[in-house]
């Protein structure tokens, strides 16, 4: 076993290509391997002065021995440590949360996260590409939802406060799309990474860029709305016709093609009901199907998606609010309203990602909001993210082991561009990361110290950060 103290001098050139890091110095090519003597989520890493060797049980396992590799050598110096590493995570699914359609991100952005977060070694990003605010994914056959859905002709300033006439709006045009060919080159980009991507599609609620594109999705089909301008919830949700259900069909099949990964997220939160009370289509379709609460439409649109994904070998991601109707057995619950939802989400047998709105939304202000960027509100820290006890109520050792993951999430109605995003994540993201992977924890003051060391590898990326108090 080399000394761990030991300095090994660091390779004048080291670069990532095709998955697997490499040095034009003799010394520094790092030898990867499958090992199946080793368990599939674990790798072992060593450096010595004669070269680095990875193992591992899985690709997956490979991924993460490659990216703590390349977070030792990021902003390293001109020396690194001799070191044998063997680890595994806690999670399999350490995800970060992105959303594009409140402010649209260039995918050059994006990729500069994807780095990043494959230096924490996260492996799932849960982009969230559709909402009432815009339309962000091409989908063939419907020109306009890129053509009309992605773009505001303008956006609330600040918060939604007084009475309307007193808002103040930026009347900048904001907006933008990805082609399906942007979206599998981003994809792979990840996957060279060893992360995952996972697209969100809201639904049937969050829909207003949607129907702003046709109006014929809506339950109102004379209304001629525009892609929404303010925040907050929009009631104008999918209505009930073959047309709006034949739509879900076409956008989920195409975004099966285009991502590999084996999930697609269908949102399924904050669905008002206001206009299906209101129409008499909506009622008419209730009797068909043998309904008896207007709530139930939700769970007849969660089961014809997840029947749609299923054809294509996908299972349904959605935010808990679905656990109020009846769910497929395979669906996966994102729990972000309350703690307490991972009990009642597990207890039903649900396998469950930790992502809730206390300790993981990244859209909170980090500090004093009269030192701060405005932000939607709320108070998370650092420390905050670190020290969280993300279930408040005690869960079986059964229910434990349906928890599958830890995600952050990026709300982006107030973060306008890429340097405010990287402002909002980091270095919270940090902290997420170390809860993610599962690492021992310790006091604050411990992990704050070895923050510190760690931010010149931020650095050494451009990111844009905020300073620790």
């Amino acid at each position: 076993m080399p000394d761990p103290i030991a300095l090994v001098p660091l390779p004048q050139s080291v670069l990532w290509s095709e998955g697997v890091w490499e040095t034009s110095d003799p010394w520094g090519e790092l030898s990867v391997g499958l090992n199946e003597d080793l368990p599939r989520t674990e790798y072992s890493l060593t450096i010595s002065p004669s070269g680095a060797n990875l193992a591992a049980g899985s690709e997956a396992a490979l991924a993460d021995g490659r990216n703590t590799f390349a977070q030792i050598l990021t902003g390293a110096g001109t020396s690194i440590p001799c070191v044998t590493i063997h680890d595994h995570p806690q999670y399999a699914w350490r995800g970060m949360h992105l959303d594009v359609s409140r402010h649209f991100l260039p995918v050059g952005e994006i990729e500069t996260l994807l780095d990043v977060m494959a230096l924490h070694r996260l492996n799932i990003l849960h982009l969230h590409l559709t909402d009432d605010q815009g339309w962000r994914l091409e989908i063939r056959g419907y020109p306009r939802l890129t053509e009309v859905g992605a773009w505001r002709s303008r956006t609330l300033k600040g918060h939604m406060s007084g009475d309307e006439e007193s808002w103040e709006f930026d009347e900048t045009s904001h907006g933008g799309s990805y082609s399906q060919d942007e979206m599998r080159g981003l994809v792979e980009y990840a996957r060279r990474r060893g992360i995952m991507i996972v697209p969100e599609v809201d639904l049937p609620g969050h829909m207003q860029a949607a129907i702003a594109a046709y109006p014929e999705l809506g339950n109102f089909p004379e209304q001629r709305l525009g892609v929404r301008e303010v925040w907050g919830i929009s009631d104008h949700v999918l209505g009930v016709s073959d047309t709006a259900f034949d739509f879900v069909r076409d956008v989920l099949t195409q975004v099966a093609e285009i991502f590999p990964a084996p999930y697609v997220h269908i949102g399924g939160d904050e669905c008002p009901r206001t206009e299906w009370e209101r129409s008499s289509a909506a009622r008419a379709r209730m009797n068909e199907w043998g309904l008896t609460r207007v709530s139930e439409i939700q769970g007849r649109y969660t089961q014809f998606a997840a029947d749609v994904l299923a054809e294509h070998g996908k299972k349904v991601i959605a935010w808990d609010e679905v656990l109020e109707s009846h769910l497929p057995d395979d669906t996966v619950i994102m729990n972000w309203r309350h703690g307490n939802g991972l009990a009642t989400a597990t207890s039903r047998g649900f396998r469950t990602i930790i992502a809730n709105n206390e300790h993981t939304y990244f859209d909170h202000y980090q500090g004093d909001p009269a030192d701060e960027p405005l932000a939607i509100g709320g108070h998370t820290t650092v420390k905050d993210v670190y020290t969280a006890e993300f279930s408040p109520k005690k869960l079986t050792e059964d229910q434990e082991g349906l928890l599958i993951g830890l995600q952050g999430q990026l709300w982006t109605e107030y973060m306008p561009d890429a340097e405010h995003v990287q402002y909002m994540a980091f270095p919270r993201m940090c902290a997420l990361a170390e809860r993610a992977w599962g690492s021992p924890r310790q006091s604050y003051a411990e992990f704050e110290e070895r923050l510190r060391a760690h931010l010149p590898r931020l650095d050494a990326f451009g990111v844009r950060y905020r300073p620790l108090d």
